[in-house]
């Protein structure tokens, strides 16, 4: 079962994009370490080097135990690694769970908009190699984003996913653009619930604190 989870830094400052980075890693790595398969399929950059303002993982999980255990507000408590003297300990972010493709319909797009490619899905190797043109490339000419499907059993499956997924990606892309253009409004407008966080994480080594 694929779940898809969006980390956002919502109308947060700077400090909030520094942890959307580091929670999609302790995301990845939590997936690794339990068997699995999970990947950050998009991101958009904060400001400063090695931040993000979102980032979109998918999750490939048997019963979708592990991805239902992280949406919800995360926080992270520590000093801010841009402002040493800022009095503000408590940094907010949030993780939400997206539709993945089977769970949504494919979106219209204009003909012109996309450029739609076929190519051979992956095999094991040798003999076994997988000679049927199932897997979809389709790139969006006005943003340059391209995506590739290969997991369903057929041409017209893969497709499908494909766009769907184009517009997830998209939508993040606007999203984080949106809140980074909002973000002065951080304090005015509850975008991101502060209280009851489902997770909490604390210093520079990001440390989930596990002492509920």
């Amino acid at each position: 079962m694929t779940t898809w989870l969006q980390v956002s830094a919502g109308y947060g400052p700077e400090e909030c994009t520094w942890v959307v980075a580091r929670l999609a890693d302790a995301i990845l790595a939590a997936a690794e370490a339990a068997g699995i398969a999970a990947e950050c399929v998009e991101s958009v950059a904060g400001s400063h080097p090695g931040t993000l303002r979102s980032a979109l993982l998918e999750i490939s999980d048997d019963d979708a135990t592990f991805a239902e255990t992280w949406p919800g507000s995360v926080l992270w408590v520590g000093t801010s690694p841009y402002r040493p003297n800022h009095k503000r300990r408590n940094w907010f972010v949030q993780v939400v769970r997206v539709l993945p493709p089977g769970e949504q319909e494919a979106p219209a797009w204009r003909d012109d908009e996309l450029e739609v490619s076929m190519m051979r899905s992956g095999g094991a190797g040798g003999q076994n190699v997988n000679k049927r043109s199932t897997a979809v490339r389709v790139r969006h000419k006005p943003s340059g984003v391209e995506v590739v499907a290969r997991n369903e059993r057929t041409q017209i499956a893969n497709k499908r996913a494909a766009l769907v997924r184009l517009a997830l990606v998209l939508r993040s892309r606007a999203e984080a653009r949106r809140e980074a253009g909002q973000r002065a409004q951080w304090d005015a407008k509850g975008h991101i619930e502060r209280g009851n966080p489902r997770r909490v994480f604390r210093g520079p080594d990001f440390s989930e604190d596990r002492s509920d």
